[in-house]
């Protein structure tokens, strides 16, 4: 269930909100004049929520790519990440 809270409630009770978020990974609306303005999330939240930005980015340019035929075997690519991480050493 969302948690909706003024936005004086960031002033008066930032430590309330702090531990909300954090306890339960969810994000606090703040609303100004009674509408919409802000969500409000923990840091490991925010950085969950772009790690899977990236991977449907990443998804969505593979299957690009598969669309238009700009693919190679996983056995050469397999075979190229080995031979990088040789030179690496």
């Amino acid at each position: 269930m969302p948690s909706i809270r003024p936005s004086s409630d960031l002033r008066n009770n930032y430590n309330e909100i702090s531990k909300f978020c954090n306890e339960f990974n969810e994000p606090v609306y703040i609303t100004k004049n009674g509408k919409g303005d802000l969500a409000v999330m923990s840091i490991e939240t925010y950085e969950r929520l772009v790690g899977k930005f990236e991977l449907y980015k990443l998804l969505e340019e593979g299957m690009e790519s598969m669309e238009k035929k700009r693919v190679r075997p996983f056995a050469n690519a397999i075979e190229d990440i080995r031979e990088g991480l040789k030179n690496e050493k």
